[in-house]
């Protein structure tokens, strides 16, 4: 299967470290150690998850004659922070663009969901169910968030994916997906504990950011050499990694257990913080007009519950 195009949203209001320094009297000096991040987006009132799901897929649409909306005959959305649990971010978009009596599919898997929401994709095409799908990966974190939290309250941001994928090639600058692992890590260190976001109770938390830090390093490190592997490839033969975009510091770890130079490494973490599910294929957005013909790119992935996977891209 191919990745035709890619397109995202982001938010305009941009909101700096020294937001938090007047809060909480985190610096930002503070902040650039531990996570890298900068700055980071945050939706205005009326916008929500669903919203920017919808404008995703209205650019992702745009200009794009080989896959109008009418083709699209399955979409997957995931998030972890929807707005509505029952007309979810799929339906939303559904709704959007006037496509009706097709699949339609909302998941979570924390970070990790958007290779879960293109796995799914995969299997509706093997089973011949499907042909042309859209996925879209949108987080709403702040309305989760906690900004008052000095563990984990200055990590979040704002942000929409949307990724046309089809069954067959369409053009010459479509990405092959080679290749595709996913898995669950739930039962290892503290899962179940590490990273919670409880709606009724008190939004998100990461009481135990060493473990996720730990288990991310090991895992998006882990998973990508597995995918070289299966694919009889080594470090040498990739050009771009592109991990989830949740701290700075786990890039580089990656990194360096890969034995990468960090200028292959696509990153957003410093102008958008953690957003979630739909970090990584904003990196892939801003990135896909870089990608030169024959070359590869392993996006690695890694959620709270725990969750993990790689895909391997070709031009």
């Amino acid at each position: 299967m191919y990745i035709h195009q890619v397109a995202a949203y982001l938010p305009a209001q941009v909101i700096t470290n020294e937001h938090f320094t007047r809060l909480n009297g985190l610096s930002h000096e503070w902040i650039i150690e531990r996570t890298g991040i900068r700055e980071r987006r945050k939706a205005a009132v009326g916008e929500n998850t669903n919203t920017m799901a919808i404008e995703a897929t209205e650019r992702v649409l745009a200009d794009t004659p080989l896959f109008p909306a009418a083709a699209v005959d399955l979409i997957v959305g995931a998030t972890y922070t929807p707005h509505d649990t029952i007309f979810t971010l799929a339906h939303a978009v559904q709704r959007a663009i006037g496509v009706t009596d097709i699949p339609v599919v909302s998941i979570s898997s924390a970070c990790s969901s958007l290779l879960n929401a293109i796995e799914i994709v995969e299997g509706y095409f093997a089973m011949g169910k499907a042909s042309r799908a859209l996925v879209v990966v949108s987080e709403h974190n702040t309305a989760y968030n906690n900004e008052e939290d000095t563990v984990a309250g200055h990590l979040w941001g704002d942000g929409s994916s949307a990724l046309l994928i089809s069954k067959e090639r369409l053009a010459p600058t479509d990405l092959l997906v080679r290749d595709l692992i996913t898995a669950g890590a739930g039962g290892i260190g503290k899962a179940n504990e590490a990273v919670t976001l409880t709606p009724v109770a008190k939004g998100i938390i990461m009481p135990y950011g060493k473990d996720v830090f730990i288990h991310a390093c090991q895992y998006m490190a882990r998973v990508t050499e597995q995918i070289l592997e299966r694919n009889r490839l080594t470090t040498a033969d990739l050009d771009w990694l592109i991990p989830h975009q949740a701290n700075l510091r786990i890039t580089r770890n990656v990194l360096q257990t890969l034995g990468l130079p960090e200028e292959r490494a696509v990153s957003n973490i410093d102008r958008l913080g953690n957003t979630g599910c739909a970090g990584a294929a904003i990196a892939l957005s801003e990135q896909l007009d870089q990608i030169k013909a024959g070359e590869r790119v392993i996006i690695t992935v890694f959620g709270g519950g725990y969750s993990y996977g790689a895909m391997l891209l070709e031009r």
